[in-house]
């Protein structure tokens, strides 16, 4: 059930939270390779995800544990032996991928390859349901360009408690022109791939499934992590998978660092930043120059998320309840950096051009078509157009190689992250004023703020069914478990 958040309202007022302090236990448990691993002064080493190569992929999601505090483990669900999270597939431009998913859990799954321009068939969303048992072999060919993107469960009704759990994994596409730049590509090294999230806790220390909010930040699944990075560029491959928080990225020193992708790939060039917003299921990849900062100096990668506009999720006031945390407004770490000694071949200038990328404007579009976030009052779920999510519904129909233009609004209670599956969009404009330079590349997630509208452009070619869908929704995993989805076919 959603609670009015229009109540919360009259709540808000300027006070900061205290963030309880917590022990985090070290483990040695061999039988999986992220155990949480001691570090300085409280901290934990951050677990940086295996990866796989090549053209074929397995991937078994099975149920674990994993020692995320004193007391008890926590149950938890993870790809391959990790005990949270999976590996992170590595793929090139391209080439033709088979995934071999098996569904070790005693529980229906699906796998959605977040961002990828494939056949609805293999896309993996609600109605590409992996029994229990049973593995699903997917295969497609990658057309998408250089960048970050993910793969997770999106099980209808069931999509929040499988995240929660730590379901997910990130996939790297390469491509000729993003291996021709000059940028940090060592991966775990100087090329960081980072999950943020945060979990509440029960009394036996297994996650809350139903709360939109967690009380504390996991990192790659590791509590109060920290990571030793080498004095000079190195680049950070961010996702945001909380359930509803957003986060408003910066350092503790306020450097400006660089965004050089965009979900979809890399921007024409490095935009400067201070602070980049990040909603649920945004990708953004930055440059952050450690070239000038001392051996054994450190900092911290933060969200400045006190005093947000009320609807920026995670500014709510309360502390408790569902829609309050320890972590709601206030800034908080999301990652400790020591800087160490140099690599070998270490990047120290930044690229002034990335890429090349043409967009869609208005004078391409074939078909306009507007869709309203409706619902939420009362405590009733959010819908699309006054639609909640059916299975068998068809929402909009859409002709193989349109161009369209979609202005979604929200006027209504709250703001949320708006997904379109299969293809990336040009973010064309925000009524509340200018597209921001950092999110100007191509786009598969938007963060639509309370009281706004954004219009996108994007063009469906490649793939067209008559009988399967492809989905867009709200990415707050709890709203799309309860209706706030919609469903398009490309005829």
């Amino acid at each position: 059930m959603i609670i009015n958040k229009v109540q919360l309202g009259t709540l808000i007022f300027a006070f900061t939270v205290a963030v309880t302090a917590f022990n985090c236990k070290k483990t040695t448990d061999s039988s999986v390779s992220d155990s949480t691993t001691s570090s300085t002064k409280g901290y934990n080493t951050l677990w940086i995800p295996p990866t796989l190569t090549g053209t074929t992929f397995n991937l078994t999601l099975g149920s674990s544990t994993k020692q995320l505090r004193t007391g008890a483990a926590t149950a938890t669900y993870g790809y391959n032996g990790n005990s949270f999270w999976g590996p992170t597939l590595i793929m090139n431009k391209g080439d033709d991928v088979q995934i071999n998913v098996t569904n070790s859990l005693g529980d229906q799954t699906t796998v959605h390859w977040h961002g990828f321009h494939i056949p609805a068939i293999m896309d993996g969303g609600p109605h590409q349901i992996i029994n229990a048992g049973a593995t699903w072999s997917p295969n497609f060919q990658v057309k998408n360009n250089a960048a970050t993107f993910w793969y997770h469960p999106h099980l209808h009704m069931k999509t929040q408690e499988q995240l929660t759990k730590g379901a997910g994994g990130f996939i790297l596409v390469n491509d000729p022109v993003e291996s021709a730049l000059p940028l940090p590509r060592t991966y775990g090294t100087d090329d960081i791939p980072l999950v943020l999230t945060s979990r509440r806790y029960n009394t036996d220390n297994s996650f809350n499934l139903t709360t939109a909010y967690g009380d504390y930040l996991l990192t790659n699944g590791t509590p109060n992590a920290e990571i030793s990075l080498p004095k000079q560029f190195v680049r950070f491959r961010i996702l945001n998978t909380e359930i509803e928080r957003a986060y408003n990225l910066g350092f503790s020193d306020n450097r400006t660092f660089y965004v050089i992708t965009n979900d979809g790939g890399l921007l024409n060039a490095p935009v400067p930043v201070t602070r980049v917003k990040l909603a649920v299921g945004e990708r953004v990849e930055i440059l952050v120059n450690l070239g000038s900062d001392a051996v054994g100096s450190s900092m911290d990668m933060k969200a400045f998320n006190t005093g947000q506009v009320f609807g920026f999720p995670g500014a709510e006031p309360a502390s408790s309840g569902n829609f309050g945390s320890l972590l709601n407004n206030i800034d908080f770490s999301l990652l400790h950096i020591n800087v160490v000694a140099p690599t070998a071949n270490p990047i120290m200038a930044l690229p002034g051009t990335l890429a090349n990328n043409v967009y869609w404007t208005n004078t391409d579009v074939t078909k306009s078509r507007t869709i309203t976030i409706t619902g939420g009052q009362a405590g009733s779920a959010f819908t699309f157009d006054n639609n909640t999510y059916g299975f068998t519904a068809i929402n909009q129909n859409i002709q193989l190689n349109a161009i369209e233009k979609w202005t979604i609004v929200n006027n209504n209670i709250f703001g949320h992250s708006f997904h379109i599956h299969d293809v990336q969009f040009k973010i064309i404009s925000r009524s509340s004023g200018s597209v921001a330079g950092y999110e100007s590349g191509w786009k598969d997630v938007v963060y639509i703020p309370l009281g706004e509208s954004v219009s996108v452009i994007a063009k469906f070619d490649d793939f067209s069914s008559g009988v399967s869908p492809y989905m867009y929704h709200c990415h707050f995993s709890n709203h799309e478990d309860e209706g706030l989805m919609g469903q398009f076919l490309v005829e």
